[in-house]
């Protein structure tokens, strides 16, 4: 009874690691190999085209309808682009969107905004005493799925980026579960996961 116990328990966890590697592999999988690929020195490339605005165009950098203001400049120049909200040296949206920085503050001094995601079409903003420059930024497939992988995606895929980061946590620990409840694959589990923490730690804090 024990036994079969063990087995069912075991197989429980081979089900839960089987559900949820499979849920999150696509995404798992682009997040790898756009990583993988940049780390090797193949890098994203972004389109840039320069955008004709009104000669009078201007940006109150400390309102706090800030976004509001990138939107209708954006509109009077006949553009008619969605982004959830607005970032750079002149605007602090971790203060909830109505914040500004000193940078903002500084006279003579040019202070750039991005609008964002940018992980898709988005325009950058230089504002300063000769007016305001716009810029449209198109990334290709790569700098996407790196603007994704660096938390720069929509607010929705943020959501599901902490989701996968649970359930990443989740699978290891279900996959190593599974290796330490089979008595001929103890050993093997144990010795990679002590050889893999060993060389997490020096070449992460040693070398």
């Amino acid at each position: 009874m024990a036994w079969r116990q063990r087995v069912m328990r075991r197989n429980s966890w081979i089900t839960f690691h089987l559900c949820v590697a499979s849920f999150f592999a696509p995404v798992l999988l682009l997040m790898a190999i756009s990583g993988g690929l940049r780390l090797l020195g193949v890098e994203g490339s972004v389109k840039e085209t320069p955008v004709t605005v009104p000669s009078d165009a201007s940006l109150d950098l400390a309102s706090h309808h800030l976004e509001d203001e990138v939107r209708e400049l954006l509109m009077d120049a006949g553009i008619d682009h969605r982004f959830e909200y607005v970032g750079g040296a002149g605007h602090d949206h971790s203060a909830g969107g109505h914040g500004h920085s000193e940078d903002a503050d500084k006279e003579g001094e040019a202070v750039t905004l991005t609008t964002y995601p940018t992980s898709r079409v988005y325009y950058v903003l230089q504002v300063g005493e000769g007016g305001v420059q716009v810029t449209r930024h198109e990334p290709d497939f790569q700098e996407r799925l790196i603007q994704l992988h660096t938390g720069n995606g929509p607010g929705a895929f943020k959501y599901l980026q902490r989701f996968m980061a649970v359930g990443l946590v989740l699978m290891v620990l279900s996959g190593f579960s599974i290796g330490l409840s089979a008595v001929r694959l103890r050993t093997l589990a144990l010795s990679l996961g002590g050889l893999g923490l060993l060389l997490f730690v020096v070449l992460a804090f040693i070398v």
